[in-house]
């Protein structure tokens, strides 16, 4: 981990992960190893990807040893914390042979999340009892490209169904716990990937975000999340945007370092793709060492939706506001030009036929239209009311949604960041927002979730929270970034700047910490 992610105790985990490759060489299919040993573990889970692929590279421990490291790891917390669902382990020790020991992350342990991603010959249930046993008969090109990096696929993780709320949670496969504390969320909805991550199963899982699904995730597992710029990253090779545009993928990290490098290593339009954004002046790995400059950085504290922001939250910004005041940015209060309910409406518009479409396909399939047991009852409810959405209402809200992108651009055009709470709400509970609540009470308690992330969404730009702050509960506040289209190298410059004056990699969660002490 660069100055604050330094290659540990070399020695030890050459030693103790030999060990582990003698003893994973014994292990029957399906079984991870018996024999890891905790010295092998903590020096793991100490390490981010970047670290973790330059011990490969200089052959102080190989890409099995690895796997069966992160398979230990998976095996000694999904107990607890539920943030694997699909257990591809035998998939991943056959692909060993493989790997590109040449490779930028040759051999580093990956889980995809279980949502609009696929790998041949495995199930991506989208969290759906509707899914459940949908095998893909291709591989997304964005996978594609993580195996053309290195990376070793060996599960994927929980999402709600359909990725519709901020928490990971669904009859399909339970509740998915936060490791800071297991009473709340760990967010959603890439919710099993960030507890996946933040329990030390791995150091960078893929996560997607249609409204913050990125963003929520890391804030409340104290990760690295960067929803990039739409079509940053390749949603095909079927399609090429996900919600209308409003959707996109990436990753939640422990490290920026390993956000920039994914980032490189997937991002680019592929042949036939609806947008093409601009593509990057430099790697953002060079990025990191670059400095930003004083930018102009606009605060924004008050919720577009009108919903109460908690204190948290405020004090959350006004945290970062000092450190930002500190570096020398120019940093001032603003507010946001637009009628968001308005453009909220439009939101909802777009995610309801998303999700729709993507259940008409399935039944398709099947031959038959899903029932009420099929599905959660909110997405029921959504499927019902997204078949009546009309043509020209689906016309007006993809309108609607354009409108507040060119809104937003002249907004900041003399804006170069804007700071923003995470959500207006305090960290959330596992049980505080799901998917069988009834219809009225679910459409109550969803306001102050997506206030200020789902904007991104909609205007398609980048945007970044840091995890800068933990509240009096214990629970990491995300300090929420955002800045123009095709910008991320200024919230990259930013974030490196940020990281170096007040680092976060030490703050783990509690049950990672008592892994490491152990």
């Amino acid at each position: 981990m660069n100055d604050q992610h330094k290659t540990l105790s070399r020695r030890e985990f050459v030693t103790t992960a030999t060990a582990v490759a003698a003893a994973a060489a014994l292990v029957p299919p399906g079984a991870a190893a018996a024999g890891t040993s905790a010295g092998a573990l903590r020096d793991y889970m100490q390490h981010d990807a970047t670290g973790l692929a330059e011990l490969v590279r200089r052959r102080e421990v190989s890409p099995a040893e690895l796997l069966e490291l992160a398979i230990a790891r998976a095996e000694a917390v999904n107990g607890a914390i539920n943030a694997l669902c699909l257990k591809h382990y035998d998939e991943a020790r056959a692909a060993l042979k493989n790997i590109d020991t040449s490779a930028p992350l040759a051999g580093v342990p990956f889980l995809l999340k279980d949502l609009g991603v696929h790998l041949e010959g495995t199930v991506t249930s989208n969290g759906s009892r509707f899914f459940r046993d949908r095998v893909a008969t291709q591989t997304s090109t964005v996978v594609r490209r993580y195996q053309t990096a290195g990376l070793n696929i060996f599960g994927k993780t929980t999402s709600p169904e359909f990725g519709q709320i901020p928490n990971t949670v669904s009859s399909l496969y339970g509740k998915t716990r936060n490791p800071w504390n297991l009473e709340y969320s760990a967010g959603g909805s890439s919710g099993g990937s960030a507890a996946a991550v933040a329990a030390g199963v791995l150091p960078a899982a893929h996560a997607t975000d249609g409204g913050g699904s990125i963003r929520f995730p890391a804030a409340m597992c104290g990760l690295v999340g960067l929803k990039p710029t739409r079509a940053r990253t390749p949603l095909g090779p079927n399609k090429s945007e996900g919600w209308s545009g409003l959707s996109c993928g990436h990753v939640v990290s422990r490290s920026l370092r390993d956000s920039a490098l994914l980032l490189d290593l997937t991002q680019g339009a592929e042949p036939g793709a609806a947008y093409w954004p601009p593509k990057p002046e430099d790697s953002y790995v060079n990025e990191l060492k670059r400095e930003p400059g004083r930018l102009r950085i606009a605060v924004i504290s008050r919720s577009p939706l009108g919903a109460t922001v908690h204190q948290d939250n405020l004090d959350a910004i006004a945290n970062a506001r000092k450190l930002l005041d500190s570096l020398g940015h120019e940093v001032f209060d603003a507010e946001l030009p637009a009628d968001f309910q308005r453009y909220m409406d439009s939101f909802g518009v777009l995610s309801f036929v998303g999700v729709c479409s993507t259940i008409r396909d399935r039944a398709r399939e099947l031959g038959r239209e899903p029932g009420p047991d099929d599905l959660e009852p909110i997405v029921y409810g959504f499927y019902q009311q997204g078949r009546s959405i009309s043509a020209l209402d689906y016309e007006s809200a993809r309108q609607a949604v354009q409108r507040l992108g060119f809104a937003i651009s002249r907004f900041m055009a003399d804006i170069d960041v804007l700071l923003m709470p995470m959500a207006a709400r305090a960290p959330w509970k596992v049980d505080d927002i799901v998917l069988t609540m009834e219809q009225d009470v679910f459409y109550r308690e969803a306001l102050g979730y997506s206030d200020f992330s789902a904007l991104f969404n909609c205007t398609g730009q980048p945007a970044i929270t840091l995890p800068l702050t933990v509240n009096a509960a214990g629970i990491p506040v995300g300090t929420h970034f955002a800045a123009r289209y095709g910008d991320e190298k200024t919230l990259i410059r930013l974030a490196a700047q940020i990281e170096q004056a007040a680092p976060w990699q030490q703050r783990v969660s509690p049950m990672l910490a008592k892994a490491l002490r152990a």
